[in-house]
């Protein structure tokens, strides 16, 4: 499972930042420079051989974990509070984006646990519609407050990835709505790893700032 990334040409591994890098964050603590040098090789042949990432990760749980949904499982880990995404700009409201930020990925990864659930579902779908308005309000916010953030280059940047964030939240939409119909549980988990996606690109292009 791949996406573009930011520049439209950069290849974005969910398994590569939602399972490899995560483990390699962890490794870093106690051998730092083997974590640096896998991080690097797999980034360089991520980008070279889109979904090699992904074919690893799978070609481990068949061999010790065949049940294993990747899918499902990359949702699950989509809320792990990842450096890599987290803004540590000490300026005005940063901290409260952070948190919306990662609310709106906790409550996404609730729903493979809570598929089989209906009113519990429900409730879930209410809550992401709530925090990524929180999201958005909490972004808009940083800006106003923050002056770096309001230059024309950052306001462009800003505008495009909110718009990707938009249009990825209203086909999380489309998809409940076929969902309702069809009963095709894969496609809501697709589209809400998809968002995941948009957020922490989102949150990516502040922290670049």
């Amino acid at each position: 499972m791949t996406m573009d990334g930011e520049d439209g040409s950069t290849v974005v591994s969910l398994p590569l930042h939602i399972i490899l890098f995560p483990i390699l964050d962890e490794l870093q603590h106690t051998d730092l420079s083997a974590a640096q040098t896998l991080r690097a090789a797999f980034s360089k042949v991520e980008q070279k051989n889109p979904g090699f990432s992904q074919d690893f990760v799978n070609g481990i749980l068949k061999n010790k974990s065949p049940s294993v949904d990747l899918t499902e499982s990359l949702l699950k880990l989509a809320a792990y509070d990842s450096e890599e995404y987290r803004i540590t700009l000490a300026r005005a409201r940063v901290p409260q984006l952070n948190e919306q930020a990662r609310r709106l990925k906790l409550i996404l990864a609730r729903l493979p646990d809570e598929a089989n659930d209906r009113p519990q579902f429900l409730q879930t779908i209410k809550d992401i519609a709530s925090a990524i308005k929180d999201l958005l309000e909490a972004v808009n916010v940083v800006f106003k407050n923050n002056e770096a953030f309001r230059r024309p280059e950052h306001k462009r940047a800003l505008d495009q990835h909110k718009k990707e964030f938009i249009t990825s939240s209203k086909n999380f939409s489309i998809t409940l709505k076929s969902y309702f119909k069809d009963g095709k549980i894969q496609s809501v988990y697709v589209s809400a790893i998809h968002l995941v996606h948009q957020t922490n690109t989102l949150l990516k292009m502040l922290k670049s700032i």
